[in-house]
């Protein structure tokens, strides 16, 4: 589709691999996962979050923003105070949007938080384009979801046959044959079957992690509840991220092209749009519409957020290894986590604005951490009531 329709724009994505090289890369990197547990032991103490973060991979989220900021400044001090304030507003991000992930994904992932860096940040959008959508007449009333797609439709509402159907629009979209349009059809309904599939063994192998990691922390914090930090892989396999993901590729090519300022062109990690969609459900109420314009909406900033960090991206991957640049470009970039709003904002401020922005940050930071001791304790005080009252209950049977 890029070729035949010449998608060529200054800023070429060449996939998250490119994003974590960098964040790994440098010395921020090297330091970020000690610098991590030591945050999250300090926040665990402090009442600050209630979450265990072991989620030690996806821990480049935060070496991404400090390695940027590193290098802009030709500071490690600037870069280790950027990837620490990321990481402490996704901690708090995490807890706060913990019981909402729960309720929603159901019982298999109690006591589980999500607290990747990129997946966290779209949760107060959602929340915010959610609230304008209750309130414009007609749309506000559009319910659509994976089940009742399937009681509406049938067969046709499956999502084996959406995957089926968007494989083959993406096929004809690029002028394939008819035996690759099949083929490609054929791919994306298994994914639809494969990955829920697959996420369901993710959550089966590290529910014993979880619960173990759990037990631990409580005998050394007793008398406290805690969640485990871990990957959204855990959740991608819901039928509405899948099928909101699969329609919003052919959408975010179209949008690269029309948006005015724009040269970054999703191409090596549009595989990641599925991670914009797991706490965004649990606030639309798996409704497709409302799912699919929260992540369309929040991926035309994204756009301009990665065209606008291209430069400094380019010359971090040249920094660490220079062989990812393909021949003949001029900046590179990634969706994930180019395109985030925390990324962004964290390492605008953290570099244009110099001790102006780094106070905003901290301001902010301690702002949320405030407001997340006062919310933890408050969860605890009704847990404490809730216990003997359960008790009573089964005592009385």
């Amino acid at each position: 589709m890029v070729k035949i329709y010449g998608l060529h724009l200054k800023t070429l994505d060449i996939g998250w691999p490119a994003a974590s090289a960098v964040a790994f890369g440098t010395e921020i990197g090297a330091l970020v996962i000690p610098l991590g547990l030591l945050l999250n032991v300090v926040m665990l103490v402090t009442k600050t979050t209630k979450t265990l973060n072991i989620d030690l991979f996806n821990y480049w989220h935060y070496a991404f923003v400090g390695s940027l900021v590193s290098i802009e400044t030709n500071s490690f001090w600037w870069g280790a105070f950027a990837a620490a304030i990321t990481y402490i507003i996704s901690m708090v991000a995490a807890d706060r949007t913990q019981k909402k992930m729960e309720n929603f994904y159901g019982e298999d992932l109690k006591g589980i938080s999500i607290t990747h860096g990129y997946t966290v940040a779209f949760a107060p959008f959602a929340i915010a384009i959610n609230w304008v959508i209750e309130r414009i007449p007609g749309l506000r009333s559009i319910d659509l979801d994976a089940e009742k797609m399937q009681k509406r439709f049938g067969i046709l509402g499956d999502p084996i046959f959406l995957g089926l159907v968007i494989g083959a629009i993406l096929g004809v979209l690029a002028q394939y044959p008819v035996d690759k349009i099949m083929k490609l059809a054929i791919i994306l309904s298994a994914v639809m079957v494969l990955i829920p599939r697959i996420t369901s063994m993710f959550i089966e192998g590290l529910s014993p992690i979880s619960k173990r990691s759990q037990e631990l922390i409580s005998t050394k914090l007793p008398g406290r509840s805690f969640s485990i930090g871990m990957t959204p892989a855990l959740l991608v396999g819901h039928p509405v991220t899948l099928v909101a993901s699969l329609f919003l590729v052919p959408v975010i090519l179209l949008l690269a092209v029309i948006i005015p300022g724009n040269q970054f062109l999703p191409l090596g990690s549009l595989a990641g749009l599925i991670y914009i969609f797991p706490l965004i459900l649990p606030y639309t109420k798996r409704n497709l519409i409302r799912s699919f314009i929260t992540g369309a909406i929040m991926m035309v900033f994204g756009l301009l957020f990665a065209t606008s960090v291209g430069q400094i991206f380019t010359q971090s991957v040249k920094m660490v290894q220079a062989n990812l640049i393909p021949a003949g470009t001029t900046y590179v970039g990634s969706i994930d986590f180019a395109t985030s709003p925390l990324a962004w904002a964290v390492y605008e401020l953290s570099t244009h604005f110099a001790v102006v922005g780094a106070a905003v940050l901290v301001v902010f930071a301690l702002a949320l951490m405030v407001w997340n001791r006062k919310a933890i304790i408050s969860e605890e005080s009704a847990e404490a009531v809730e216990a003997p009252e359960a008790a009573e209950t089964v005592t009385g049977r």
